[in-house]
This record gives structure tokens, sequence and C-alpha cells, in this order.
């Protein structure tokens, strides 16, 4: 398993997120890889942290459902990966204390790389589908709370997410649609301290 931190757009680093590629074992038959282990995903990650929930969804392309994020009392890490398809995973840094608070780091995750993104607790996420068709697939170290869960705007000025278009609309949920912007939310104190 290789475990590397993402930059942002101009170079800095984002602590917390993680890009993790397995190490993929094929041959003409197909492959095999392990993608979870306990142990390792803690070494990782630096501590021992626990999913409570698994979730999987399927789009459609052009699909981009977030940024979602829930505060306390069940706030969610989520461990993403996409084993059908292409998609664009994004991760937004919320926690106020950060240096990178309202940054941005992204990834390719496809059913060719097999890699997953760790998002942990303090960041929103949201993805676009790339492909005809995707599924995603994610560990969730919180469980879903309606009254927890937030939204936030997907192509806030302020955030400037590149997210790679191709010049189509994304397909969005009303909510996703409706959701406030950074300013609005801090304003809110929806935020991570």
């Amino acid at each position: 398993m290789q475990v590397e931190q993402l930059s942002t757009a101009s170079g800095v680093v984002i602590e917390g997120p993680l890009l993790i590629t397995p190490q993929i074992f094929g041959d003409g038959r197909g492959f095999f890889y392990e993608s979870w282990n306990q142990r390792r995903f803690d070494e990782a990650v630096g501590c021992p942290t626990t999913f409570v929930q698994d979730n999987h969804s399927r789009s459609c392309r052009g699909v981009l459902r977030g940024l979602h994020y829930q505060l306390e009392p069940e706030p969610q890490g989520k461990l993403v990966r996409c084993p059908v398809g292409v998609i664009f995973d994004v991760a937004v840094d919320l926690r106020l204390s950060s240096a990178t608070f309202g940054e941005w780091v992204g990834a390719e995750l496809s059913a060719s790389n097999q890699q997953q993104l760790w998002v942990p607790v303090g960041f929103g996420h949201g993805f676009l589908t790339l492909t005809g068709s995707a599924e995603v697939l994610y560990k969730a170290s919180g469980y879903w709370s309606k009254s927890c869960e937030r939204s936030l705007r997907w192509n806030d000025p302020d955030l400037a997410i590149a997210w790679p278009l191709g010049g189509m609309e994304p397909l969005l949920a009303q909510k996703d649609a409706d959701a406030p912007e950074l300013a609005a939310v801090m304003a809110a104190g929806e935020v991570f301290a």
C-alpha cells in the first residue's frame, strides 16, 4: 500500500486527506488486492479509526454529489473508492484552525487505478462522475444524521474548485444546487474548530 499527501492547485500540502494506492496482484486471469486492512489504515492515518457504516452510490455521467459534511455529534470521516467507472473526488478543508482552511484537494479515482481517498473529519466531500456511469463505495466513521448533515456550494468562487466539467452542466440534487457558500456556513458557525 502506498500513501501520499495531496497538494492544492498552488502546491500547498493539506494535512489530513490521503491518497491510498493498494498493491495490486494481476495476471491474465484478473487481479487481487486488499481493499481494506484496519492495521495498515491506522498506521497510514496515524490514529485508530473505526468505521460504522458503508455506503454505495451509482451515478451517471455529469452527476456532481456534494459538497457534504456532518457536524458534531455525528461527524464523518470517509474512505472513498470507485470500483466502477471514474470520478473526480474532492476534499475541502473546513477546519477554522487550519492554515489551509477553505483550500481543496482532488484526485481521480477509478476502476483502473483502484485508489482510495481518505477524507477525514473536518472536510467537506464531493465528487463528479466522469464516465457513462460510476459506482462509489465509502466507509464512514460516523452514522448518517439528517440533523448533523450540511452541504456547501459546489461552485463557490471562494473555493474555486477546478471541476473537470469539460463544458457540461453538472447534474445536481436540489440540496446541492441550493447549498450555501463558505462565507454563509462560516457566519452560521457550521464549520469545524
